[in-house]
């Protein structure tokens, strides 16, 4: 695939719609007068699945369907992505991701005006340990995008998954997997994008009854994801066949 201002510009977009929609989903589960208030993890995993699925078909023909600076890497690792590259799909990335949010916190206004627990507002934007240990919880978030990316590259490249709609519901069913197995105990960020940029446009939003935006836990959504990532295309690569 060359990669042309069409695909720098699919990745800012994507990304952005990717965290619109998945981060709706959380404000929908936890926001005060949401009618979908308490709705359950099912719910969140099946929302999940679909941010992510949905803006992979609309751009995947014209970036590859990224949105995740920890993908981007690990493909240039194993040599499926050229590292030139590299440094614009991460702006683009993270551009994406906190304008994402932004749009989040402008639909979801009187919600977030409805409710007082910081907590449940930061959550909404990226996210948190149910245990806080920094290693521990590193550990998780590598597991997660460890699987994400070898299912990403084995599925995506072997024979009998070259259907390009294929791959993107097995896309849809590598998130869900991912969050109902190893989402528990860190909210399977998986993504900077998604955790770290939506964590700035916290920080810097006007945003009623909001507190900390937690920045001494923003290490796990970077070093676990990019770790797992590395790891997870590295071993996938060695199963391709062809």
């Amino acid at each position: 695939m060359e990669i042309t201002t069409l695909s720098y510009l699919s990745e800012f977009v994507g990304t952005a719609l990717l965290v619109l929609l998945g981060d709706g989903v959380c404000a929908s589960l936890n926001l005060e007068k949401s009618g979908f208030k308490g709705a359950g993890p099912v719910y969140c995993m099946l929302g999940w699945g679909l941010a992510v699925m949905l803006p992979a078909m609309a751009f995947g023909v014209h970036s590859g369907a990224h949105f995740n600076p920890v993908l981007t890497i690990a493909l240039a690792v194993i040599g499926s992505f050229p590292w030139a590259a590299v440094p614009g799909y991460i702006i683009a990335q993270m551009l994406g991701g906190f304008v994402g949010a932004v749009c989040v916190w402008i639909v979801f206004r009187p919600q977030f005006e409805a409710t007082e627990d910081s907590g449940i507002i930061l959550g909404t934007f990226c996210t948190a340990p149910q245990v806080r240990n920094i290693p521990q919880n590193i550990l998780c978030e590598a597991a997660a995008t460890f699987a994400l990316l070898f299912f990403i590259v084995t599925l995506g490249n072997n024979p009998g998954a070259s259907d390009v709609s294929l791959n993107y519901f097995f896309i849809y069913g590598i998130i869900m997997s991912c969050g109902f197995s190893l989402g528990s105990t860190t909210g399977f960020a998986m993504n900077p994008a998604r955790d770290i940029s939506p964590r700035l446009a916290h920080a810097v939003l006007p945003i009623t009854h909001k507190g900390s935006s937690d920045w001494g836990y923003a290490i796990v959504p970077v070093v676990g994801p990019l770790i797992g990532a590395i790891l997870g295309a590295l071993l996938g690569s060695v199963f391709v066949i062809g």
